[in-house]
């Protein structure tokens, strides 16, 4: 599919979608729970279709209600284990995770938490990034794996004891483990060896193991986690809005003298991508906070809903440097601004982001260059020297949302109308985007 976007500023109002993260975590505590629940979520996209369908594989039973407004209601019954005709052997489940590398990451240790062999399929560049860390330390703890192309087999019940994992190639390795190993006998420690990157997903993982009832404690980076522990959610709970999907809008706002306003976001989230507030800021961007009233209308501090809805108009827009290790998602579309921010910008500490979706370092130079951008590839990162104007063209999005999205973005500095091929995929993490855009 292919979306040309009009060229020059955008404005209005943009309404985001509901962390995929943290859905993935709360679907899951939901499916290892004691108790049925339910979930509110505004936008199902094709990742957190994957975890849920990989849960109800595994045993769960989860099934979607639209409620016409744009939200959907999920209900959640938990896993119950499935037996072959000995009923001693967890019975061998197939697992559709796409190209979920979060929906991947988390269930193969929760697989073997509750001892059932499986295999996932996976699609797109999945087959392609790094498991070693994360079987490695599985395997030193019962269980056994084998990839065979798109296919990678689990086997082997997980036991209990000491992880040491690296902190520096995926946050989700240590996500998975947190969430897996309160299930087994005896307890277990998680030992976390150089830097932690994205760290922010690792405290999101445990604030959602704790609400469910899990005790964690952690010494620097050492988790200890007692064991015969039980998830306990109860009630229904809504996911907040995502920050990574609102960067997208906001950082149109940059470009646009009456600006873009995104309503309903957390501003105490603990999601790391609300950083990009303080990146538009040093930017130079303007960037606007107000509290939203309730139904009531009421935005008093006993009363108020705690959202925040967030305009960003433009500025005197400047280059900065930027430390992408805590933020990578975020380095596409800060890209898009950076092109048309005064003299040089440069993103370092990028590495990892030749590891997703997309070599997303190499495509997001390719999205700026198609562009008429200056951008250039280095050792760790990205440089990019910002111009005014851009001529405009056609993007391919190397079947990444994130690319996809970044070229609707720098449209808003064009001359001339901005073309994306493989637009659907931004389906996998913000569906409707293309119906947001057209205002």
């Amino acid at each position: 599919m292919i979306k040309t976007i009009n060229h020059g500023p955008k404005s209005g109002i943009f309404e985001v979608p509901s962390s995929k993260s943290q859905a993935h975590r709360m679907l899951i505590t939901a499916a290892l729970s004691k108790s049925a629940g339910k979930l509110i979520v505004n936008g199902i996209s094709k990742d957190i279709s994957a975890t849920i369908k990989c849960l109800n594989a595994m045993g769960a039973d989860i099934r979607i209600t639209e409620n016409g407004s744009g939200s959907s209601e999920i209900s959640i019954r938990p896993i119950i284990k499935t037996v072959d005709n000995s009923g001693m052997s967890a019975m061998y489940k197939p697992l559709l995770c796409g190209e979920s590398g979060s929906t991947l990451r988390f269930l193969i240790p929760i697989a073997g938490a509750l001892g059932i062999d499986v295999v996932f399929h996976m699609e797109g560049r999945l087959s392609e990034r790094p498991l070693g860390a994360l079987t490695d330390a599985l395997s030193a703890h019962g269980m056994s794996f084998m990839q065979d192309g798109k296919y990678l087999y689990c086997r082997g019940a997980l036991t209990s004891g000491t992880f040491t994992i690296p902190g520096n190639i995926s946050s989700q390795y240590i996500s998975g483990l947190i969430m897996a190993l309160p299930l087994l006998k005896g307890d277990s420690v998680i030992n976390i060896t150089g830097s932690i990157e994205s760290g922010d997903y690792i405290a999101m993982t445990v604030a959602a193991v704790e609400s469910a009832g899990i005790k964690i404690k952690k010494e620097e980076n050492i988790y200890h986690i007692e064991g015969d522990q039980c998830y306990n959610v109860t009630g229904t709970r809504i996911v907040e809005k995502d920050w990574s999907s609102a960067a997208f809008p906001l950082c149109m706002g940059a470009f646009s003298e009456k600006g873009m306003t995104v309503p309903g976001l957390n501003l105490s989230s603990i999601q790391g991508d609300k950083e990009i507030l303080n990146i538009l800021k040093g930017f130079g961007a303007c960037v606007i906070e107000e509290d939203q009233p309730d139904a009531a209308g009421t935005v008093s501090d006993e009363n108020s809903t705690g959202l925040t809805s967030v305009t960003v108009k433009k500025g005197t827009l400047k280059g900065q440097i930027i430390d992408a290790s805590r933020i990578p998602d975020l380095v596409p579309v800060i890209s898009a601004v950076a092109a048309g921010a005064k003299g040089e910008t440069r993103i370092i500490h990028a590495e990892r982001l030749r590891l997703k979706e997309s070599d997303r370092i190499a495509t997001t130079v390719s999205m700026l260059r198609s562009l008429g951008a200056d951008a250039e590839e280095t050792a760790d990162g990205i440089l990019i020297r910002g111009k005014d104007r851009l001529p405009g063209g056609t993007v391919d999005s190397f079947n990444d949302h994130r690319i996809a999205m970044s070229a609707a973005v720098a449209a808003g500095i064009c001359e001339g109308d901005v073309s994306v091929t493989g637009a659907e995929c931004t389906d996998k993490s913000f569906p409707g985007f293309w119906e947001e855009l057209s205002f």
